[in-house]
């Protein structure tokens, strides 16, 4: 099989991914690619540094059994604790994206003087690594994060665009930290799902980034400049897999995912 041929390994913790998975669907139709859910070790958002950077080792060694021609880390905590870990793994043939310096090098580009927002799980705000690149790369912006435990479990469970959701979401954002933010980043995978509930709180007057098409159009940057990407019509196929297997999950990724996908359970811990 030529290198443009193999399939782009995506993961996650579990079914967030999936935002980031539809999104570069659609942006590069005839791509090939391989999503893996650690669904067993979910959520990531409370484990420690050492276990997330011990289950992406894994789960990268598992893309590249695949035969992966690049590896997507489609969550903001493993991206925070394991992207140079999974970097080692891959090696340099092997280009590793994840889901943080797109988003943020997308803020520092398109905002000056001002002040934004993010929120995502407690694992990834307490890294403060979107404060510190986005300052780094645009001192000018001053970037304030809270972190939002509730609003991951709450989407897996099918609480989003209604009442409950749209209450918690709004304790959330009510609180003085966001005071006069310009933009406001969707800092987890799930949080696309919600997208329209936050833009509702706000009245549309601030722009709400989330990562599924900012990290979409990095893929294809990087696979155009490293020369991988799929320059030929072919019938894409999609293969997805999860650690510990449940129908409820299954029925639940239709959401994520835009339509119905079969999963296959790959114990990796064995």
């Amino acid at each position: 099989m030529k290198n443009i041929d193999r399939p782009i390994g995506i993961f996650d913790s579990g079914i967030g991914g999936l935002t980031v998975a539809s999104a570069i669907k659609k942006l590069l139709p005839n791509e090939s690619f391989i999503y893996f859910g650690d669904t067993a070790h979910l959520p990531y958002g409370d484990k420690s540094p050492e276990s997330i950077r011990h289950y992406s080792a894994r789960i990268a060694a598992f893309l590249l059994e695949k035969k992966c021609k690049a590896v997507v880390i489609a969550c903001n905590t493993a991206s925070a604790h394991a992207f140079k870990t999974v970097q080692d793994i891959c090696g340099p043939k092997i280009p590793v994206i994840n889901v943080v310096d797109p988003v943020a090098r997308y803020t520092a580009d398109h905002y000056n003087n001002c002040k934004v927002g993010v929120i995502g799980t407690k694992g990834t705000i307490q890294t403060r690594i979107y404060v510190n690149r986005i300052e780094k790369l645009n001192p000018s912006l001053k970037v304030l994060s809270n972190a939002t435990p509730l609003l991951a479990p709450m989407i897996e469970e099918g609480f989003f665009n209604n009442s409950i959701s749209q209450t918690v979401i709004d304790s959330y954002l009510s609180k003085r930290t966001f005071s006069g933010i310009q933009a406001l980043i969707l800092g987890c995978t799930h949080y696309p799902l919600i997208k329209k509930e936050v833009e509702s709180f706000y009245k549309k007057k601030i722009e709400i980034i989330d990562s599924a098409g900012v990290v979409a159009n990095e893929v294809k940057n990087i696979l155009t400049d490293s020369k991988l990407i799929q320059t030929q019509e072919l019938e894409a196929k999609y293969s997805f897999f999860i650690s510990d297997f449940t129908e409820s999950f299954e029925k639940s990724t239709k959401t994520f995912f835009k339509e119905k996908i079969k999963l296959e359970e790959a114990r990796i811990w064995d």
